[in-house]
């Protein structure tokens, strides 16, 4: 069979064509993790991800040195991770070294053997480096930031004021899990003193008053899951999770009072992290407390990702992650990516003309859905709303919320099973949106419904087909040979439509 196969046909059709994979090994004080990026995009997607919790900082603070058990098994990570990058064919591979490798007496050392095995240099970054390139993941990450992020690694915690796409000269902190554990003897009541000096004077936190704090690093992503799990969330994504600085803080003074493995769903955090738990809570409690944010916003993009977006030029950064990410998807999955594009001009009139307000944000979102609408198409015709609103709400999206998963999840659900199936839709995922968001999601969802049926989903009908408000009428025009058609189902569901925004339908079929 695959001696009939052309050599185009054995590509890889899944993914999007930026040549040849990059990656980006880091070398942390806790973990070695190897990322595998399909490009350097503005939406970068992992092909490949994995680590190694190596605990290189277990004794730098002490002992100024990395220990040789951790050295050893930090470089047999490195050892897999460039062999993986060679089977993967990757093009460019990009290695950094944090807090324990610059901070201890043999790290020197040990980055020597480190480049011998990745056969590349390894950037050895500075804790203000370490800040900038934290801060720009999130600003890659979360649409137009504003508060102060902190990023908590194995040896140090640095933290950074961002606002929008601009950052200010970040700080680093020796207060990682790691070091905190080890300059404190394992005692959490002299790690809070260490905590607290550290913060005293600390004066990117007196900025972070009624902002977000956005907390980057593994154990906070664990502290988070934890705090998901516990509480029943109901969508199990890590990246834009957030609390109410208040729950946040009763949450972390919980962790760090009693015993990692006493707390209820302490088996959804890897058992080499639940040690460093107690650690991480007790230093978000105190920046909680000093700084007076009004949530905390947990990111699973940092150092990594912020690379990956220096990296682009100017035009690129400016780009919209959602869009990015949606357009890809749409290139990946639509039966006509075109279709897609004229959906977002198609349902631009008709909102601008329905009389509905929308914000900014609501906009923006909209077109996202009618990017997604159809990449569900080739399930069978029963599953495709509950299949999209799967892909959707779990889909690897930057530059979203969790409410705004939840509204383009819902609107290409409704587009797909109609207005009154709700016994078909998990009442989960209507927890993450408001009464709002909901009635906007059919809206677009019932609009959605009759421009497929007018197009048949292929390109160059939509323009020909405008839906306007005119003179309290919702009218669907259908120009020139678009008027061929109408007809009855085109049309119940143009009524679909008009009642949900108080309307009367009519179609106008004939020359324009």
């Amino acid at each position: 069979m695959l001696d009939r196969r052309s050599k185009a046909a054995l590509a890889a059709q899944g993914r999007l064509d930026h040549g040849p994979p990059v990656a980006v090994i880091d070398i942390g004080s806790n973990s070695v993790r190897l990322v595998v990026y399909e490009g350097v995009t503005r939406s970068p997607t992992p092909l490949f991800n994995e680590k190694v919790l190596a605990g290189l900082g277990r004794e730098v603070a002490t002992k100024g040195l990395l220990a040789a058990d951790t050295v050893e098994k930090a470089l047999g990570a490195l050892k897999r991770f460039r062999a993986l990058c060679d089977t993967m064919r990757v093009e460019h591979l990009w290695v950094l070294a944090t807090a324990a490798s610059r901070d201890a007496k043999n790290g020197k050392e040990f980055i020597a053997q480190a480049e011998r095995i990745c056969r590349t240099r390894i950037d050895v970054i500075s804790g203000k480096r370490e800040a900038q390139l934290t801060a720009l993941g999130v600003v890659s990450g979360i649409h137009r930031p504003d508060g102060i992020v902190g990023d908590l690694g194995g040896g140090s915690l640095e933290l950074v004021d961002v606002r929008g796409s601009h950052m200010k000269s970040g700080t680093t902190l020796p207060l990682g899990g790691l070091a905190l554990l080890d300059r404190s003897g394992k005692s959490i009541k002299k790690a809070e003193d260490i905590v607290l000096d550290a913060l005293a004077d600390t004066r990117q936190l007196k900025a972070g008053r009624r902002r977000s704090f956005y907390a980057v690093g593994g154990t906070w992503r664990s502290l988070a899951r934890l705090h998901m799990w516990q509480v029943g969330y109901p969508l199990h994504v890590m990246h834009g999770y957030v609390l109410k600085a208040k729950e946040a803080l009763e949450f972390c003074r919980l962790v760090r009072r009693v015993h990692p493995d006493t707390l209820s769903q302490i088996e959804v955090v890897a058992a080499a992290r639940r040690p460093l738990l107690p650690y991480a809570a007790l230093v978000l409690e105190h920046i909680i407390r000093k700084a007076n944010p009004t949530d905390v916003v947990f990111s699973a993009l940092g150092v990594r990702e912020g690379l990956l977006f220096s990296l682009l030029d100017a035009e690129e950064r400016r780009q919209d992650a959602l869009i990015a990410a949606a357009q890809d998807l749409n290139v990946l999955r639509s039966r006509s990516p075109e279709h897609g594009e004229e959906l977002v001009a198609w349902t631009d009139r008709f909102m601008k003309s329905s009389g509905l307000d929308e914000t900014a944000e609501e906009r923006r979102l909209r077109h996202a859905a009618c990017l997604l609408a159809d990449i569900g198409w080739r399930a069978h015709p029963d599953y495709r709303g509950e299949q999209s609103l799967n892909v959707i709400a779990h889909a690897n999206f930057l530059g979203i919320d969790h409410p705004g998963r939840a509204f383009l999840a819902l609107a290409v659900f409704f587009r797909h099973v109609g207005m009154t199936l709700d016994e078909e839709l998990s009442p989960r995922i209507r927890e993450l949106a408001s009464a709002r968001m909901l009635d906007r999601a059919r809206v677009l969802g019932a609009a959605l419904r009759v421009a497929y049926l007018v197009s048949a989903s292929q390109p160059g009908v939509l323009p020909r087909a405008p839906l306007k408000v005119e003179r309290q009428r919702l009218v669907l025009r259908l120009e020139g040979k678009c008027a061929a058609l109408d007809g009855e189902r085109l049309t119940s569901r143009l009524k679909q439509l008009a009642r949900l925004i108080g309307r009367e339908p009519m179609v106008i079929a004939g020359p324009s």
